[in-house]
């Protein structure tokens, strides 16, 4: 980590992943993993001008009551009830001064069973021209509880940050906390994370198509998909005891081996995925009707997505990193293999066609991983030591990075960058560039992560 002055911390050139403050310091995370901190000045740190530096600032404004100088976003990111009764004025969205504009108001009570937000729509008949989102409706205080507990214990919350992302916070977490504590993770330990990650990956990629697709009208590929992430999530709970290896992953290790025939449980889910993929593949190519859905609707432009970090849309191309998984003693920002820009203009149909490519690559991974698969222990208990470490893994939606400070055995403080973070504004434009019925094509597309952004 590097101190800087005031002026060096806003000069700081990279590109940027988080913003977070403890009592002391503000701390800004670079590409490849390089921290930086500037000491808080009565409450306050510079801001900085980076466009993803938004959602870190107002929460850090709501968590700690720590203001960024310079920043005019005074927008809540989580506390959005300022009194003891849960009352609170209702919340200005401000619509384009366009004549005939009308906001549309959706959330955060959705139909369904999805995660809470509220989306205000300012359209002139079915174009929009403005989304705003507002998250934080389910405020689970993650960062607190990580607080005075062991790596082990607080590992359970680190698994909870969102649900469909368990293995990936997991696997985060753990690293940071054994770069905080010195750990070397048993050889074993590190090759089942990658196979559990490569299984999330696939029961992720398989639900978001299919979703998409049911939001497109084509109930019978969503049916299809659905099947296979099935078939997936069945054979997790035969090898690791949970459907979505929750608590599986942990501070030195993982928790439980591979239950006897369970390589052969994950070669039948593979074989299955494998062998419709091609049919249900050429639905998505062939059938003009679906192609006029997902075609040019929420585009997201390269210079935009890059200037939050976030490629034009978030996704591993093939073979990118994937060898230096298998490799052990890799370095820590190549562990699971980052996500990678993709070049290109991104609709809904770049967004499909990503995912349709990334599943035959963990395919290939998931059993290059059981072929290599080395013997011996697979967990060590960690020690009560101190230090500061950053963790970070990929996702099915990209990279998330875990910090701790641990003194003694026990986290001081802790933060967590999804992914998602840098997702959501991006959908903010993309629902602007089609009309308010494609949106929910949109939003499925990109899939945030509401959970994960609400600390």
């Amino acid at each position: 980590m590097k101190l800087l002055s005031p002026a060096a911390w806003t000069a700081y050139q990279g590109r940027f992943i988080a913003l977070w403050t403890d009592a002391a310091r503000a701390y800004a995370l670079y590409e490849p993993g390089e921290l930086v901190a500037v000491e808080l000045r009565d409450g306050a740190y510079p801001a900085l001008p980076y466009p993803g530096a938004n959602w870190f600032q107002r929460l850090a404004k709501d968590l700690n009551g720590h203001t960024a100088t310079g920043f005019a976003d005074t927008r809540t990111a989580i506390e959005h009830f300022r009194e003891l009764d849960g009352h609170a004025a209702w919340p200005e969205f401000k619509a384009p001064n366009v004549e005939g504009v009308h906001q549309v108001a959706v959330g955060p009570i959705h139909a369904g069973i999805i995660e809470p937000g509220h989306f205000r729509f300012s359209v002139v008949g079915e174009r929009v021209l403005k989304l705003e989102a507002r998250l934080g409706y389910a405020h689970k205080g993650t960062l607190r509880l990580l607080r005075g507990k062991s790596a082990r214990q607080a590992a359970r919350y680190a698994a909870r940050i969102s649900g469909d992302a368990t293995v990936a916070h997991s696997i985060a977490f753990a690293r940071a906390a054994e770069a905080a504590l010195a750990m070397q993770v048993p050889e074993r330990a590190i090759y089942l994370r990658a196979l559990m990650a490569e299984l999330e990956r696939l029961a992720n990629h398989t639900s978001d198509i299919g979703f998409i697709a049911s939001d497109a009208g084509f109930a019978f590929l969503d049916a299809r998909f659905a099947l296979l992430r099935e078939y997936l999530c069945a054979a997790a709970q035969a090898v690791f005891g949970h459907r979505l290896m929750m608590d599986i992953v942990v501070p030195g290790g993982v928790a439980g081996d591979i239950a006897e025939g369970g390589a052969e449980a994950i070669e039948d889910a593979l074989d299955a995925l494998e062998r419709e993929l091609p049919s249900l593949t050429r639905v998505f190519e062939d059938y003009a009707s679906l192609q006029d859905r997902v075609v040019g609707a929420g585009l997201v432009p390269p210079a935009l997505a890059a200037s939050y970090n976030a490629g034009g849309y978030v996704g591993r191309a093939s073979g990118q990193n994937s060898d230096a998984r298998l490799v052990p003693g890799y370095p820590p920002y190549q562990a699971l293999g980052l996500s990678v820009p993709v070049a290109q203009e991104g609709d809904v149909a770049a967004r499909i066609k990503i995912r349709l490519e990334e599943i035959p690559e963990s395919i290939r991974l998931v059993r290059d991983i059981l072929a290599a698969l080395p013997q011996g222990p697979v967990a060590m208990v960690p020690p009560m030591a101190t230090g500061m470490g950053l963790g970070v893994a990929e996702s099915f939606r990209g990279p998330v990075w875990h910090w701790l400070n641990i003194d003694n055995g026990q986290i001081q403080d802790g933060f967590v960058a999804d992914a998602s973070t840098l997702h959501w504004p991006l959908l903010e434009y993309a629902a602007t560039t089609a009309i308010l019925a494609d949106f929910p094509l949109i939003n499925k597309s990109i899939n945030g992560s509401y959970s994960g952004v609400d600390l």
